[in-house]
C-alpha cells in the first residue's frame, strides 16, 4: 500500500503543478465561459483518464523492460526538460482558441475530445509516462488524472470567478522548479544505481 500511496502523492503534485498554466487549462478557461462547469469537468476527466491509462502502460511496460538505474538517469533528464519547456510557457493557437469557442456539439463529447487531442504528445502525457516507469501504474494514472483534473477545475473557477488568468510567471517559475527538483533527485538516484 505504500507503493500505491507515493505513486499517487507523486503523481498527482507532478501533473497538478505542470498543469498550471498549460494549454489545456486555458481551454479550460474558455470552454467554462461557453458552458456549464460540470459539463467540461466531466468532459476534462474523460479524456484525462483515457490519455493517462495510454501513458501509464507506456511507462510502465518501459519500466519492466529496461534496468532501474538507466530509466532514473532518462526520468531526470525528462524532468529537468519538462522544467524548461514550463519556463517556455504555452499558448492556446488562434485555431485551438476558435474551436473551443464556436464549438455546438454537447459540451462533454466536445471538451472530452478537444482536451483529448490537445493532451496526445503533452508534457503532462510524457510526464506521466515518465512516473510510471518509476512507480506503480494504478497509483501513477489514479494520480496523474485526479491532479489534471483538479488543477483544471481550479481554472475553470478562477476564471469563471474572475475572468483572469492566474500570476503566469509565479505558476511558469513554480512549476519549473517543481520538475527540476524531482530531475536532480532521480539523477541522484540514478548515478547511485549506475556507480
Amino acid at each position: 500500500m505504500s507503493g500505491f500511496l507515493t505513486a499517487l502523492a507523486v503523481s498527482f503534485a507532478v501533473i497538478f503543478v505542470a498543469e498550471l498554466g498549460d494549454k489545456s487549462q486555458l481551454m479550460a478557461m474558455t470552454f467554462a465561459t461557453r458552458f456549464k462547469p460540470l459539463p467540461v469537468l466531466i468532459g476534462i476527466t474523460i479524456a484525462t483518464a483515457v490519455v493517462h491509462a495510454v501513458s501509464v502502460g507506456i511507462g510502465y511496460g518501459l519500466g519492466a523492460t529496461l534496468p532501474t538505474g538507466w530509466i532514473a538517469l532518462i526520468a531526470g533528464l525528462s524532468f529537468l526538460a519538462f522544467g524548461a519547456w514550463t519556463l517556455r510557457g504555452d499558448s492556446l493557437t488562434d485555431e485551438e482558441k476558435s474551436k473551443a469557442e464556436r464549438t455546438t456539439r454537447g459540451a462533454v463529447v466536445a471538451v472530452s475530445v478537444a482536451f483529448f487531442l490537445a493532451e496526445l504528445g503533452d508534457k503532462t502525457m510524457l510526464a506521466t509516462i515518465t512516473l510510471a516507469t518509476q512507480h506503480g501504474w494504478f497509483g501513477t494514472w489514479l494520480g496523474s488524472t485526479v491532479g489534471m483534473v483538479a488543477a483544471d477545475a481550479l481554472a475553470i473557477l478562477v476564471g469563471r470567478a474572475l475572468g483572469k488568468r492566474l500570476p503566469e510567471k509565479a505558476i511558469k517559475y513554480g512549476a519549473a522548479a517543481l520538475f527540476a527538483i524531482f530531475g536532480v533527485w532521480l539523477l541522484v538516484d540514478a548515478i547511485g544505481q549506475l556507480t
